[in-house]
């Protein structure tokens, strides 16, 4: 698996790579989870997901920093060949914390970090290693609700971007269209290496209610 220092040094290479074109995530050689736009806002956007498959580090914390950090670092090690295939796995795009609806001042006390895998093994992850405690999660398609926002994501300003992403669905065609078979709250979306500074693009993700690019419709639009 290599030393801790090239380990890295791959790392800050893999997301240094990443730049910012007309306003949209563009990752040369990063791979990221295909969607659609199927509606567009001034404030937030409604994308239609295809299936897709991710490997997943739950972490029970209070802090989203925190359990981001922990969790990202269990599924680093995972592509850098701790898994049962001992394979190397290419660097994707973005980085998801799910929040799960709970009591603490966060509005939660549990996360699940998550790490879109290659299309190589979309349909044959490799196995992480037991100690890791990472698991696949297969994802249906789906429509979400996206929101971006600028800066670093942190535990004093992901609430309130969600809650601005809320208060525009709520005053939207989107109004009470939050999917009520997510286990999730909602999901912050990162791009960037902590060590980029200027640029950074960041998402707040909320499932919307449909499974099909046509069903992403808002019940507006569907009466007629």
């Amino acid at each position: 698996m290599g030393s801790p220092r090239i380990t890295i040094l791959r790392l800050i290479l893999f997301f240094t790579i990443s730049i910012i074109i007309t306003g949209k995530v563009e990752c040369k050689g990063l791979e990221s989870p295909q969607y659609t736009v199927v509606h567009s806002e001034s404030d937030f956007e409604v994308r239609f997901y295809r299936e897709s498959a991710w490997m997943t580090a739950p972490v029970d914390e209070i802090s989203f920093e925190k359990a981001t950090k922990d969790g990202f670092h269990r599924l680093f090690q995972f592509i850098e060949g701790a898994n049962l295939n001992f394979s190397r796995i290419p660097m994707t795009v973005p980085v998801l914390t799910s929040i799960v609806p709970g009591a603490g001042p966060l509005h939660s006390s549990a996360y699940f970090v998550k790490f879109y895998l290659p299309e190589k093994f979309q349909a044959t992850p490799p196995l992480p290693l037991p100690e890791l405690n990472l698991q696949p999660d297969w994802w249906k398609s789906r429509c979400i609700a996206v929101r971006k926002f600028s800066g670093f994501a942190r535990d004093n300003n992901i609430v309130k971007e969600a809650k601005k992403l809320a208060l525009s669905l709520s005053r939207s065609e989107w109004a009470n269209t939050t999917s009520t078979e997510s286990e999730y709250a909602y999901s912050i979306a990162q791009y960037n290496s902590p060590f980029r500074f200027i640029g950074r693009v960041n998402e707040v993700w909320a499932d919307v209610g449909g499974s099909e690019a046509n069903g992403c419709k808002s019940r507006l639009s569907a009466a007629y």
